[in-house]
């Protein structure tokens, strides 16, 4: 791998890890009918210009004053330069380029000025450096020393009705900081309900309290409007401690006050707008990545290939499997970014490789999962060279044909993952890494492979070669919203991560650190979510727990 760039850790490496919270003001309006609808994405420096996406808020409807709820934790380090640019922009379309979305203005900065400083406004720049309006981005940071997370359930009842005969309520929780309200999670809306019962959610204490047990929390109650000009139901103060009373047959109880409401004189009779029950809050230590890999959870790493035609004949300098005169095309380029990095948590470092979409001998039958080292008892490859140099034989033995179907390789790994899961311990994780250069055929079967993989230790990385339409990979990695299947069976997490390789123009440090930025926190929503430990219970301390309610998280067997 290239040398150079954003520092990559090691485990025996100090590192403070800090968690961004972003929000924006008086945003340029780009909509004629509407307001904008913006989203934050956040690029690192990796080397001289080379910049790589970290990652992306959720895009907020009709807003130009957005606080967004979605937090970034990185590594910092002190005595290194980290860039970083945060580019703000109005969602015009379900693509994942954000290229053809209307920029809202830029700001770029280092790591440690925002530590430093805690808390940056700056205004937001146009591409040519002049101000983007009246525009203003605020960064706050906040160091991650405590690894409690608060698990939640909660229902409301008798909201009042605020458009005609219904409300689409949502809450919105803060942290009281020195400068105000911040907020620290934000739930999904259920849609005509007055009784609505929101999924369970974890917030990290230090979002939601600073770890304080009896520091103010404020809890907002709206009804969502498609415009963006939510309407407060009503609003309550509490605190950790208070929460914590709720029980599933004694939830702890909130009145919604809409304050407005109260002082009217007309509204002499006024109790309240609603009632907010938590049926729990019980707080726990969350495990950490470095928990899990020191604590010997290997990661198995899987490589699926497109071998379909659409790829163009591997002879000529016009194919994507065409290996150019150094040796490499944009299949080997991923293949080697990803792998070597990945191949350090993988003790034995023997991978297995398959290939999709081509016909096979002797039979010359289209198969849409074999190895390609054509052994398959033993698909395994020695290393990330012994995977490269099995593809290069493997094109000269294959006929490119098609269609572009990934369940097959999905379900394969599926299946190993699902048998991991049964010795109920973090022991192992699994990746699969696919690259192709088009349109996926089989979507339908797809979606539902994905659904059933969401509840085992399983992540896929899409990564997508050639200049081909990409919608469909895009719509697989559910940033925004919960991937479904066909029959409506939710996703329980989001494992999907799609990169377009010609974002990186051959930058291999850029494009693995891309492809990688979800993956830890990945490994570690699975494995807390079942409350599965690290296998080596030496290596990491048990988690102190505080006295109250156990979370009611069903057995790993019920989600197979």
């Amino acid at each position: 791998m290239a040398s150079g760039g954003a520092p990559v850790p090691t485990l025996h490496q100090c590192i403070t890890k800090v968690e961004l919270t972003i929000s924006c003001e008086n945003l340029l309006d780009m909509d004629i009918l509407s307001k904008s609808d913006p989203l934050c994405a956040v690029y690192m420096n990796s080397s001289g210009n080379q910049w790589y996406e970290f990652g992306r808020t959720e895009m907020i409807l009709n807003c130009l004053n957005p606080k967004f709820s979605k937090k970034f934790v990185m590594d910092y380090y002190f005595e290194m330069m980290q860039k970083l640019k945060f580019c703000v922009y109005d969602i015009d379309n379900n693509t994942y380029d954000l290229g053809d979305d209307d920029f809202l203005g830029e700001l770029e900065c280092t790591l440690g000025q925002i530590v430093s400083n805690r808390m940056i406004t700056r205004p937001l720049l146009l591409k040519n450096k002049r101000p983007a309006g009246r525009g203003t981005i605020t960064i706050c940071a906040e160091e991650i020393t405590d690894n409690r997370v608060a698990n939640f359930e909660v229902c409301a009842r008798k909201l009042d009705k605020k458009y005609l005969w219904w409300s689409d309520p949502f809450l919105e929780i803060f942290k009281q900081t020195e400068t105000g309200w911040q907020l620290a999670h934000r739930t999904e809306v259920v849609f005509n309900n007055m009784n609505p019962i929101w999924r369970p959610f974890r917030i990290p204490l230090r979002s939601l309290c600073a770890g304080e047990a009896e520091k103010p929390i404020k809890i907002d109650c709206y009804d969502h409007h498609i415009n963006g000009s939510h309407d407060l139901i009503g609003s309550f103060k509490t605190t950790l401690s208070e929460m914590q009373k709720g029980t599933h047959t004694s939830p702890a109880e909130f009145e919604c006050i809409h304050h407005k409401k109260l002082q009217k004189k007309k509204k002499k009779g006024y109790k309240n707008s609603g009632v907010i029950c938590i049926k729990q809050c019980h707080v726990e230590r969350e495990y950490t990545f470095l928990d899990y890999i020191m604590g010997g959870c290997e990661i198995n790493f899987t490589i699926a290939i497109d071998f379909t035609a659409s790829n163009g004949d591997p002879n000529t300098p016009q194919s994507l499997h065409y290996i150019n005169p150094d040796g490499y095309n944009e299949y080997l380029e991923a293949i080697w970014a990803v792998g070597k990095v990945i191949q350090d948590y993988d003790s034995n470092k023997m991978f297995p490789a398959f290939g999709f979409g081509a016909q096979i001998p002797p039979t010359w039958q289209v198969s849409h999962e074999f190895p390609i080292n054509f052994n398959p008892t033993n698909p395994f490859c020695a290393g990330i060279e012994g995977v490269v140099t099995a593809y290069q034989q493997c094109l000269r033995q294959v006929k490119l044909y098609g269609p572009t179907n990934f369940a097959p390789v999905i379900n394969h790994v599926a299946y190993f993952a699902r048998q991991a899961v049964q010795q109920n311990k973090a022991s192992q994780y699994f990746v699969l890494l696919i690259i192709t250069d088009g349109v996926i055929t089989d979507i339908d079967q797809t979606r539902t492979a994905i659904v059933a993989a969401s509840r085992m230790p399983m992540s896929i990385i899409i990564v997508g070669v050639g200049g081909a339409d990409f919608s469909a990979m895009e719509f697989l990695d559910s940033d925004d919203k919960v991937l479904s299947s066909p029959r409506g069976d939710l996703a329980l997490r989001d494992i999907v991560q799609f990169v377009p390789y010609r974002q990186f123009s051959g930058n291999q440090v850029a494009l693995a650190q891309s492809v990688l930025a979800e993956l830890p926190d990945q490994v570690t929503s699975f494995f807390n979510l079942f409350k599965l430990k690290p296998p080596i219970e030496a290596s990491v301390p048990s988690p102190t727990l505080e006295p109250g309610n156990q979370p009611r998280i069903p057995p790993i067997e019920s989600y197979l």
